[in-house]
């Protein structure tokens, strides 16, 4: 009898558990929107060091831009990295932009192109001028590896 159980048990688990996460995901979107940086950063953490990758973002935009902790874009890519790695289109964005300006990453045109063509291919608008405007800066062999890079991944994380 205990066995019948204990499936219902430990999906009704998982399901509260994951509205938690979606609750403190939440709470940390309000405290920053209303300036209270440290409440975002103590919520958001836990969440990105679990692989939560909407929380990943979010602590990227803090360290990119400054807002609550040390401006530090390095941490800012680490961040970006690990939600970008897993689809986040507006991470996937950012990187582009780190790649072609250095910023807490070496420059790397064919890495911001390649992170630049998996955002566009959400649809994310800001990576599409940013491809236009790094196409100039390119050679076409440039190009094709960026291109191929992006492929692969896609491939490798199918939506």
């Amino acid at each position: 009898m205990k066995r019948p159980l204990f499936l219902p048990v430990l999906l009704l688990t998982l399901i509260s558990g994951l509205s938690a996460y979606s609750a403190d995901l939440d709470k940390g979107v309000h405290a920053f929107q209303k300036g209270d940086f440290a409440t975002a950063l103590r919520e958001w953490t836990p969440l990105a060091e679990h692989g939560n990758a909407k929380a990943q973002y979010n602590l990227g935009l803090m360290y990119r831009k400054g807002k609550g902790v040390p401006q530090d874009d390095k941490t800012a890519a680490k961040w970006h990295t690990l939600a970008a790695e897993q689809g986040h289109a507006k991470a996937q964005n950012n990187l582009g932009v780190m790649y072609a300006n250095g910023l807490g990453v070496a420059r790397d045109y064919i890495r911001s192109y390649m992170w630049w063509s998996i955002s566009a291919a959400q649809g994310a608008n800001k990576a599409k001028i940013g491809l236009g405007e790094l196409e100039t800066r390119m050679s076409q062999a440039e190009r094709e590896t960026a291109q191929k890079l992006a492929r692969e991944w896609m491939e490798k994380h199918p939506k």
